[in-house]
């Protein structure tokens, strides 16, 4: 005999499986993924599309990008566009994508140029990666910008490159302590070590304790470190006890970037998806991941 259905009976019904997917949380509803902030990519990274690179974060798990510019006489190595081109891409996308602002150090201009960004709507003055000494005036003028909108900076160490002179810049943290620096690259990931060879790029082995790096971000509140790159990625890797240790040590003070020119965004081609499995194989508690691929990042960019 069939069975009509009443309106209370489906009521009913329809309960109890409520109830049963709330008993049983997440093995009942699928979660939310995690969010990831990524403080480090670029526009035209390589001759990257912007369709490749609108890809290649979604494929990472990112979301939300913070876009760094070239300054007006570089693309930063890798034929990266400017402050215009980032400003435009974040227009399209909204949320998403958020940018700072950028000039070369030092270049008659670059404080109107720079500010004419921040009063935009840039978050921050970023990526710094030019030949000058990292004390220099240059780099005083840049800290003063930042001090006045209250952004920080993010500068590429990279020995007899560019900001030369890394064990000279706690005297730029001890001249503008409201200023919070990001510090990345080669030279600064590699003096992690104690006794670390200035002129090696991508050291391997069992890291010493003491170095200039470590010592940075425990001395000065308004030093950080972004994960990103080549660079980073070795020096997570290259002893795996330190860098728990460090994680602990700096868990408020280090935030995920990718800085990856890859085309995909996943699989071993893909360095920025490698840098986030890092982390998470690495972090020595599920707070502290959180904090370095999300909130110490939500938190400094003020987003």
């Amino acid at each position: 005999m069939k069975h009509s259905c009443t309106r209370r009976e489906f009521l009913a019904s329809t309960s109890l499986m409520l109830f049963a997917a709330a008993a049983h949380g997440a093995d009942a509803l699928p979660e939310k993924p995690e969010p990831i902030i990524d403080i480090h990519q670029h526009t035209n990274y390589s001759f990257r599309t912007d369709e490749q690179l609108l890809a290649h974060q979604k494929a990472m798990g990112v979301t939300q990008t913070i876009l760094l510019p070239a300054g007006s006489l570089y693309g930063l190595e890798a034929n990266c566009t400017g402050n215009s081109a980032v400003y435009n891409f974040c227009q399209d996308h909204p949320g998403e994508y958020v940018y700072c602002a950028n000039e070369v150090a030092g270049l008659p201009g670059a404080r109107s140029e720079i500010e004419k960004w921040l009063k935009k709507g840039a978050l921050g003055i970023a990526e710094q990666k030019f030949h000058v000494n990292c004390d220099s005036p240059a780099i005083e003028e840049i800290a003063e910008i930042a001090q006045e909108y209250k952004v920080p900076v993010l500068l590429h160490f990279q020995h007899n490159v560019y900001n030369l002179g890394i064990e000279n810049f706690h005297k730029i943290l001890e001249k503008y302590p409201k200023v919070n620096f990001i510090g990345h690259a080669q030279t600064w990931w590699s003096n992690i070590d104690k006794n670390s060879d200035q002129k090696t790029m991508y050291p391997m082995g069992k890291v010493t304790p003491g170095g200039l790096t470590d010592r940075l971000l425990t001395e000065y509140p308004n030093m950080y470190g972004d994960l990103s790159a080549g660079s980073g990625l070795n020096a997570l890797n290259r002893d795996k006890e330190f860098t728990q240790g460090f994680f602990d040590r700096h868990q408020n003070k280090l935030l995920y970037g990718s800085d990856c020119n890859d085309a995909i965004g996943r699989g071993p081609g893909c360095q920025g998806a490698r840098t986030i499995a890092t982390v998470r194989q690495l972090a020595p508690s599920k707070a502290i991941e959180r904090k370095l691929l999300y909130e110490n990042a939500k938190r400094v960019f003020k987003l």
